[in-house]
C-alpha cells in the first residue's frame, strides 16, 4: 500500500508502525485547519493499511505542538474567521464543531494502539489532542499547558471528557484554573505521562513500546480491547462491558486468531495471527453506530 502524503505531516510505516509527524517546526507544529484535516486523514490511513498494527505520534524540530496558530492575531478565536478558515482549506464537516475535538473524536475512533513521543512543548491543543492517544511518553525538554482560561477561552478538543478520566477532576481543574506551563515530570507524577526520557531516548523508547504491541498481539484484538476500554468509560453500569466482553469472547473466540494463538503457545512459537482488522470489526457495542459520534 503506498504511504500518502500531507502538508504539515510526516507520514512513515516500517516494521508495523506509522510514525506520524507533526510538521511545521517553524511554527513549533502550531495547529492549523488544514493540519486538523491532515491528522484525520492520516488516522483514516493507518486504519485502512494492515501493514500499520501501531502509530506513534510525535513533532518535528523543537516542540510537539505549541496550540493553535495564533497568526490571525486577536480573532483567531472568532467563530465566523475560523469557519473561514476551515472552509479555505478543505472543512467539508460541521463548522460549528471545534476543530481539536473532530481530531480527538478520530484518534478515540482509531483501530490501532496509539502512542504520544511528546517531544518538546505541548500546548493547548497541543496538549489536549494527545488525550485521545492510548500512552503518553516524554522528553525531559517537553512541557505541558492547558492554558485556554490565560487565553479568555475554555477547554476543547473533548478535553473535559478525557483529562479527568486520565489525572483525576482535582488535578485537571487545577491545571486548567491556572493555565501554567508544567514540567514532564509534573505530569508523570500526576498520571498524564507514562515515562519522561532523555531526548535521545525518547524515540527509541516509543518504538521499543510499540514494538511490543505488533509483535505479541492479535491486530483485530487490540482493536477490540483499545474499544471495550474506552467505551467502558462511559458505561452505566458493568452490565454493559459484561454484555460488550461477551460479545467479544464469543465472536473472538470462534476466531483463526485464538486458535492460532492457543497453538502458538502449546508448540513454545512465536504466533502468525491470521485475521486482519480491514476484513470487519465485530460489533460489539452497537449502541455506538450514530455516526455523530464520529
Amino acid at each position: 500500500m503506498s504511504q500518502p502524503t500531507f502538508e504539515t505531516l510526516l507520514y512513515d510505516v516500517a516494521d508495523g508502525v506509522a510514525t506520524i509527524t507533526l510538521n511545521r517546526p517553524d511554527r513549533l507544529n502550531a495547529f492549523t485547519p488544514k493540519m486538523m484535516l491532515d491528522i484525520i486523514a492520516a488516522f483514516d490511513a493507518t486504519d485502512a493499511d494492515d501493514a500499520v498494527k501501531a502509530v506513534i505520534v510525535t513533532g518535528a524540530g523543537r516542540g510537539f505542538c505549541a496550540g493553535a496558530d495564533l497568526g490571525s492575531g486577536a480573532g483567531t478565536f472568532d467563530a465566523g474567521a475560523r469557519e473561514a478558515e476551515r472552509r479555505a482549506a478543505g472543512d467539508t464537516g460541521d463548522l460549528t464543531r471545534d476543530g481539536g475535538g473532530r481530531v480527538s473524536l478520530r484518534i478515540f475512533q482509531s483501530l490501532k494502539p496509539v502512542i504520544a513521543a511528546v517531544n518538546g512543548a505541548a500546548v493547548g491543543v497541543g496538549a489536549t489532542l494527545q488525550l485521545a492517544m492510548d500512552v503518553r511518553m516524554a522528553s525531559t525538554e517537553a512541557r505541558y499547558g492547558f492554558v485556554f482560561s490565560r487565553r479568555g477561552l475554555a477547554l476543547e478538543a473533548a478535553s473535559s471528557w478525557f483529562l479527568p478520566r486520565i489525572v483525576g477532576a482535582s488535578t485537571a481543574l487545577e491545571w486548567c484554573y491556572s493555565g501554567r506551563i508544567f514540567p514532564a515530570q509534573e505530569a508523570r507524577d500526576r498520571g498524564l505521562v507514562r515515562s519522561v526520557h532523555a531526548p535521545e531516548d525518547l524515540m527509541p523508547a516509543a518504538r521499543a513500546l510499540a514494538a511490543e504491541f505488533v509483535n505479541n498481539a492479535a491486530p483485530v484484538s487490540m482493536a477490540v480491547t483499545r474499544q471495550l476500554i474506552w467505551r467502558g468509560l462511559v458505561a452505566d453500569h458493568p452490565m454493559e462491558a459484561h454484555r460488550a466482553d461477551s460479545r467479544s469472547m464469543r465472536l473472538r473466540g470462534a476466531s483463526a486468531d485464538a486458535k492460532e494463538g492457543i497453538a502458538s503457545f502449546l508448540e513454545k512459537r512465536p504466533a502468525d495471527f491470521p485475521d486482519r482488522v480491514s476484513d470487519g470489526m465485530p460489533d460489539l457495542w452497537p449502541e455506538w453506530s450514530d455516526p455523530d459520534y464520529r
